[in-house]
């Protein structure tokens, strides 16, 4: 199944362009790629690792295209005295900042702010980008708004799941799509995740589905899982959401409301203090997990969430380029 979305543009000589990418971005004809930002401050790392789970970069402006579509973003959801993180960052080595794609910064001639870059504290090394266009060192443990951005040279067919992650595999039983990450993450990080792709972090709803999960569990081996950790559990979504032995879904319902219930026998025990979280084991019994200790994880998403949509070739449309809005170019994918 691929699910095919136009996204049209208010211009005088253009009636719509396809999109290849999420419809939660905004194309840019100009720019000739997708943008997305966000209002809510984050981490720089935060930031960056959303954007990567997106499919996408933590946005710097290398080019002229994409410095002027991060001051217009900058212009019409932000103040002026507003900042926004960039994926500029020295984080790697102190004092050598190069972009989230590996640019130095010698190659983005962008003017500081007055009296920056100061490295106040010896702590600053990521960057950010103000409403005079300008760059000031931040610490990277600090909150910013940010842009997230997919070049649109990147044109990869969605799959059935309607995601260009290929680890997403659609079940006819449950007409659900599932991806098993070996990674491990502790339980807030495995639900940030599962979110930035798109998903949630499975639910089981059925008998049928603990099925399914055993099936995606048997494929993932200990032996096939590099790491020091325990590999025969696997985070998903419920836990006591801090009321101790109130067990629900990440979605609100009690398990029994949800439609499985099934613990392991002798679970949940809380053997040791902060068993809190929810995850199976191998046969999909449920069982309590240390949240803040990393495990395996299984996400779940519909395959129409988020909207994917399907480029044509920017030359095929004509654009109107004679006006100075380039708000005006920035598409929104609509179904």
């Amino acid at each position: 199944m691929k699910t095919i979305i136009t996204c049209f543009s208010v211009l005088f000589s253009v009636n719509f362009i396809e999109c290849s990418f999420r419809c939660d971005y905004k194309y840019s004809v100009v720019a000739k790629g997708w943008f997305k930002h966000f209002v809510v401050p984050a981490t720089w790392y935060d930031a960056r690792l959303r954007c990567a789970l997106e499919g996408a970069v933590l946005l710097s402006p290398i080019t002229q295209e994409l410095e002027d579509e991060m001051s217009q973003i900058l212009k019409n959801f932000f103040t002026s005295e507003s900042e926004i993180f960039t994926g500029i960052h020295a984080t790697f080595s102190d004092g050598n900042y190069f972009s989230i794609e590996g640019i130095p910064l010698s190659d983005i001639p962008l003017p500081w702010a007055e009296h920056e870059p100061d490295n106040m504290e010896d702590d600053e090394r990521c960057l950010i980008f103000n409403g005079n266009g300008d760059l000031a060192d931040r610490m990277c443990e600090e909150t910013r708004p940010y842009i997230c951005y997919r070049n649109g040279s990147k044109e990869v067919e969605t799959n059935e799941c309607g995601t260009v992650d290929n680890e997403y595999r659609l079940d006819t039983r449950t007409k659900s799509c599932y991806k098993f990450h070996t990674v491990p993450r502790t339980f807030a990080r495995a639900h940030f995740a599962c979110s930035a792709e798109g998903g949630h972090l499975v639910i089981i709803n059925s008998e049928t589905e603990a099925q399914v999960l055993r099936e995606i569990f048997a494929k993932y081996q200990s032996g096939t899982m590099p790491g020091l950790f325990w590999k025969n559990v696997a985070f998903i979504g419920f836990q006591d959401w801090g009321e101790r032995g109130d067990w629900r879904t990440i979605h609100g319902e009690t398990l029994s409301e949800a439609g499985y219930a099934k613990f392991s026998p002798g679970e949940p025990a809380n053997a040791t203090p902060g068993e809190f979280c929810g995850s199976i084991y191998r046969t999909a019994l449920l069982n309590d997990l240390w949240c803040d200790k990393p495990a395996p994880f299984i996400c779940e998403k519909r395959p129409d969430h988020p909207a994917v949509c399907h480029p044509l070739a920017d030359e095929e449309n004509t654009i109107d380029l004679r006006s100075n809005d380039i708000s005006k170019l920035r598409l929104d994918c609509t179904v």
